[in-house]
C-alpha cells in the first residue's frame, strides 16, 4: 500500500468513509476531517466521481467566501436485495447504498413444499429487481431471512418446524442456485435484532435482545454491538427453554417454551378462558383491546409466560434492553404490565422493555442493514476505484 497507487486507494477510502459515516460535505470539510490536503481530497473525489461512487448535489449557499460544491455518496453505485420469508407472508425488497427502499413486495406464503418454496422466493426476488428498474445480477448483495438455524457446511437449515420443507437437505444451494452467488441466510430473529438496531428502538444500544413472539418464539442476541450466535448459530432458540412440568406442555415436536408462549397457546388459553369464537392469537388480542375480560385473562396469562421467558434471559445475558417484536409481541401495550408485574415476582433483574419499532418489517430491515454492509465495501472493489 506504500506505492502511489495504492495511497490513492486509501484517499478515496477515507473520503468515502467520511461521506457515509457524517453526511454530505465540501471538500474543505473534508479536508478538515479526514486530515488530507485539500489537493488530495480533490483528486480523490474525480476519481470517486469518475466511477460513480459520488455525486456533486450542489453548492453551499451560506458563509463567507465564494460557494463550494458539496458531495454525497452516490445512493445508485449499487443495490441490496432483502427477502423475509415468513410463515404467512413472504417479505422482499430492494434498496439502494442510501438504505432507502426503492421496491418492495409482500404475499401469502401458500408454499407447502421446499421446491415450491425456493420457486416462490426466486419469482418474487425476480420481480422486485425489475419493479426497481433491475436485473438479479445487478444486485450486489442477497440477505434471506429465514425461520431456523442455517448450516453453511451441509447447506441446509435447522430448528425450522414451523414451515413445510425448511429443513430439507440442501435448501441453502437451492435457493443460491436460484438467486445468484454470495448468498447470505440468517436466522430471522437475528435480523430483526439488527434492524431494531440500525433503524428502530434499540438504536446506540450495544447490549440487547429482541425476543420475536409470533408463530414460534425466537431471540437475536446483540453484545458490544454485534450479533452472537453461539457455538452452531443457536444462540437464541428460546423456543427450547424448559417450561413448567413435563406433562403440563404437549410441544408436538416443537420446543416446550414455544409450544407454552408462541401464537397457538394464546388461542389455546382463551378457550381455557371460555372463548371459543377466537381463531388466532390476533383475535384474542383484538378482543382484549375492546375491554373482553376473558381477553384481558389470557393475555394476562401469556404475559407470565414471557415473564419467565424475559427473567430467564437477564439473568444469563443481563441486557440493557429487552425489544418485544413479531406478531404477538407486538401488542406491548397489553402485554407490558401484567409483564413486568410477574417480572417483578420472579427477579430483581429489571431490564428496560420496549415494543420494536419496525413491526413486521424488522425481519425485512435487518436484511436490508447486513447487505449494505457488505455491499458498500464491493461496490468499492468492483468498482476499480483506483486509477493507475
Amino acid at each position: 500500500m506504500g506505492t502511489p497507487a495504492g495511497m490513492r486507494v486509501l484517499n478515496q477510502r477515507a473520503v468515502l468513509d467520511r461521506l457515509r459515516r457524517d453526511g454530505p460535505a465540501t471538500r474543505p470539510q473534508l479536508a478538515k476531517d479526514t486530515g488530507l490536503s485539500k489537493p488530495t481530497v480533490g483528486q480523490a473525489l474525480v476519481d470517486l466521481e469518475q466511477h460513480g461512487l459520488v455525486r456533486a448535489i450542489g453548492r453551499t449557499t451560506s458563509g463567507p467566501g465564494r460557494s463550494a460544491m458539496v458531495y454525497e455518496p452516490n445512493p445508485a453505485a449499487g443495490h441490496v436485495l432483502g427477502i423475509d420469508i415468513g410463515r404467512h407472508r413472504i417479505r422482499v425488497a430492494v434498496a439502494d447504498l442510501a438504505g432507502s427502499v426503492i421496491a418492495r413486495v409482500d404475499e401469502r406464503n401458500r408454499c407447502r413444499s421446499a421446491p415450491a418454496l425456493v420457486r416462490t422466493v426466486r419469482d418474487l426476488a425476480q420481480r422486485t429487481a425489475a419493479d426497481a428498474g433491475l436485473a438479479m445480477s445487478d444486485l450486489v448483495a442477497k440477505v434471506v431471512g429465514t425461520p431456523g438455524v442455517p448450516d453453511p457446511r451441509h447447506r441446509t437449515l435447522h430448528l425450522a418446524p414451523n414451515l413445510p420443507g425448511l429443513e430439507r437437505p440442501g435448501l441453502l444451494a437451492e435457493l443460491a442456485a436460484e438467486l445468484g452467488p454470495d448468498l447470505v441466510v440468517e436466522n430471522d430473529a437475528n435480523l430483526a435484532a439488527v434492524g431494531e438496531r440500525a433503524y428502530g428502538a434499540a438504536r446506540h444500544v450495544d447490549a440487547f435482545v429482541c425476543i420475536a413472539v409470533g408463530t414460534g418464539i425466537g431471540m437475536g442476541i446483540v453484545v458490544d454491538g454485534r450479533l452472537f450466535r453461539g457455538a452452531r448459530g443457536a444462540a437464541g432458540e428460546i423456543g427450547y427453554l424448559p417450561y413448567g412440568e413435563p406433562s403440563d406442555v404437549d410441544s408436538g415436536g416443537q420446543g416446550r417454551m414455544e409450544a407454552a408462549a408462541a401464537a397457538e397457546s394464546v388461542v389455546a388459553l382463551a378457550k381455557k378462558h371460555g372463548i371459543t369464537s377466537a381463531k388466532s392469537a390476533r383475535d384474542v388480542f383484538a378482543l382484549a383491546k375492546s375491554g373482553d375480560e376473558r381477553a384481558l385473562r389470557a393475555v394476562r396469562d401469556e404475559a407470565e409466560r414471557l415473564a419467565f421467558v424475559v427473567a430467564s434471559v437477564a439473568a444469563v445475558i443481563d441486557p440493557e434492553l429487552v425489544v418485544l417484536g413479531g406478531g404477538i409481541g407486538g401488542n406491548t401495550e397489553l402485554l407490558q404490565e401484567p409483564l413486568e408485574a410477574a417480572m417483578r415476582r420472579m427477579t430483581p433483574l429489571k431490564p428496560r422493555i420496549v415494543a420494536g419499532q419496525l413491526g413486521d418489517g424488522a425481519v425485512l430491515s435487518g436484511a436490508i442493514a447486513v447487505g449494505l454492509r457488505s455491499a458498500r465495501e464491493l461496490v468499492f472493489t468492483r468498482r476499480n476505484a483506483v486509477t493507475l
